[in-house]
């Protein structure tokens, strides 16, 4: 991680360094700037033929995904998905949540994938990486131009936010519930709105995500509550109270994810712990090592998701005892496939 003053309003404090790149940057602390002016946010464009990706991990239930954006103006600290912008020659500091590439054509480009001969129909998360609803899809509505795309030819998908942006897309949410072709989860980590101002800077606070899943769950959408990521030691003592308020706001099922930090994610939360957390930093961090075999990640499959060890088990004994005294699911109900009808050429749909 580059050092510096910390940029005022983003998650990560500066730029962390590229795996791919052969040289670093190190500034030299007499010419360090005393001051230094928040990160303008760019908009990039992804001009990927492509939009439908289709996983290949055990931990997660979804074949299919798609990513409207890449890299996520939230700044979350802890962010797994950092990351993938190194793949793009970028950093996963600062560049991450400044730099977003932007897929304009997105709705087009699935309508082809749907179209596409052999096409199995399978629920679509939105997003499997990046918010689908990070505040530039105000402006550019992307995410609710797949929501069309999904209502016109009946394909059911699932999407997750930190945004309380997707009261916004009520009327279509609404409708494909009526049809059981949609799950939406509100991604709420803490119900501490200082914590969450600094450690998810640009999201919504948690009484708004909160207000959206009552907002949903009164226009008869399955809502879904995530407690994601859980992080040994800050916010776990919370699980009673986010699931309580979960059930208050009309949720039906609940989730959780331990805190990952894969890579480049390790030192842009671990400058936050120690800039935000001073007191206790040493505390948390060995907290996580105990739900992490002694490390500070764990990246095989059936454990990355939900921990090791005893505190990992006790955290989710916790969960799940919580969770099934509120009548909390664990797990979702499966979306309908069967009314999907394809595009065909010409735009018109199928008759068979």
């Amino acid at each position: 991680m580059r050092s510096g003053i910390p940029n005022r309003k983003r998650g990560a404090a500066d730029q962390a360094d590229n795996r791919f790149d052969a040289y670093h940057f190190e500034p030299s602390d007499e010419l360090e700037i005393i001051d230094r002016p928040s990160t303008k946010t760019e908009f990039l464009p992804d001009t990927s033929l492509k939009v439908l990706s289709e996983n290949r991990s055990p931990d997660v239930n979804f074949r299919y995904s798609v990513n409207p954006y890449r890299g996520c103006e939230h700044g979350c600290a802890y962010c797994y998905a950092r990351p993938t912008h190194e793949y793009l020659g970028m950093s996963a500091g600062l560049d991450f949540e400044s730099k977003i590439v932007v897929k304009h054509d997105v709705a087009k480009q699935l309508e082809k994938e749907f179209g596409r001969r052999g096409y199995q129909c399978g629920p679509i998360m939105l997003s499997g990486v990046t918010d689908c609803y990070q505040p530039i899809e105000r402006k550019l509505q992307l995410t609710r131009s797949v929501l069309q795309l999904c209502l016109k030819y009946k394909h059911p998908i699932t999407l997750i936010t930190k945004n309380a942006l997707i009261e916004r897309d009520v009327d279509l949410l609404s409708q494909l519930a009526e049809l059981n072709l949609v799950h939406a989860a509100l991604s709420i980590t803490t119900l501490d709105a200082e914590l969450a101002r600094s450690l998810e800077p640009r999201t919504s606070s948690p009484s708004a995500r909160l207000r959206a899943v009552r907002t949903l769950s009164d226009a008869g959408v399955p809502m879904r509550v995530m407690t994601a990521p859980v992080i040994a030691g800050l916010n776990d003592h919370e699980i009673p109270a986010l699931l309580t308020a979960a059930k208050e706001h009309g949720a039906v099922s609940a989730g959780y994810v331990m805190l990952r930090l894969p890579g480049s994610v390790e030192p842009v939360f671990l400058r936050w712990l120690r800039e935000h957390r001073p007191d206790s930093a040493d505390r948390i961090l060995s907290r996580i090592r105990q739900t992490r075999g002694g490390k500070n990640n764990d990246s095989r499959f059936g454990s990355r998701m939900a921990g090791t060890g005893l505190m990992a088990e006790q955290i989710g004994a916790l969960f799940k005892t919580f969770a099934a005294n509120l009548g909390l699911a664990l797990e979702s109900e499966p979306l309908r496939t069967d009314q999907f009808v394809p595009p065909i050429p010409g735009g018109q749909l199928s008759l068979f």
